[in-house]
């Protein structure tokens, strides 16, 4: 099991000021670690780089935009 207690995580600024969001941290073997926000103790997900940029590129492409 990993420890990311020295891990730098941070979140989105467009993140509420309740806080209630996902943290991410880039970790020194190149992958991204991201947790809830309210549960810092509770479950990390790992994702590889190349995971990592194919879901930001779908952010940003609209992949997963709600639409009723």
């Amino acid at each position: 099991m990993t420890d990311y207690g020295t891990a730098r995580w941070r979140k989105s600024t467009y993140s509420m000021a309740s806080g209630d969001c996902v943290e991410f941290s880039q970790l020194p073997s190149g992958e991204v670690a991201l947790r809830d926000s309210k549960d810092q103790a509770g479950p990390v997900l790992v994702f590889s780089q190349g995971e990592w940029g194919a879901f930001v590129s779908g952010l940003r492409g609209g992949e997963f935009d709600f639409h009723p």
